[in-house]
């Protein structure tokens, strides 16, 4: 066998006159068997999804967070409205339901009484996002157990 039949290895091909020369691929091509590095470019990659995942969720979970807050204000400056209203304590029944609500963290937005029974709309804003939660309290109406257990007296709904 002579040797212009042998063939010589992919990497490289021997050429007339004893020249060697590389493979024709472009000078700027990059080598792509060299993996150093690729280690770190996956770890940046993890790290930086990580970072997107949590900087989506966050707000959402103190949008959730102020949520159950401002539902807590609400409620308890229902009661204080209702307390007033019906004579337990002295003063104006939005008043004291606003008072209850800022102590709470949270702005009154409405309050409407029909006799003995308030509803009260408290709000506060998180992340850019208006949070609204409202509730209402009075005394029980006559021959009906409370809507919250707990005995006699003044029911939440």
């Amino acid at each position: 066998m002579s040797r212009r039949l042998r063939r010589a290895p992919l990497e490289r091909h021997r050429w007339p006159r004893g020249q060697r020369r590389e493979c024709r691929r472009p000078r700027w091509a990059p080598r792509l068997r060299d993996e150093r590095g690729a280690g770190s470019v996956l770890a940046l990659a993890i790290v930086a999804a990580l970072v997107a995942v949590t900087a989506l969720a966050l707000p959402l979970y103190l949008v959730l967070a102020t949520k159950q807050a401002v539902g807590g204000a609400a409620d308890a400056a229902a009661l204080a409205a209702a307390d007033v209203r019906v004579g337990l304590e002295p003063g104006e029944p939005c008043a004291a339901a606003a008072s209850v609500a800022r102590a709470n963290g949270a702005e009154l937005g409405a309050c409407e009484f029909d006799g003995l029974v308030v509803t009260v709309t408290a709000h506060a804003r998180v992340a850019g996002l208006a949070v609204e939660a409202s509730a209402t309290a009075g005394p029980p109406a006559a021959g009906r157990a409370p809507d919250v257990a707990g005995g006699p007296g003044m029911g939440v709904k």
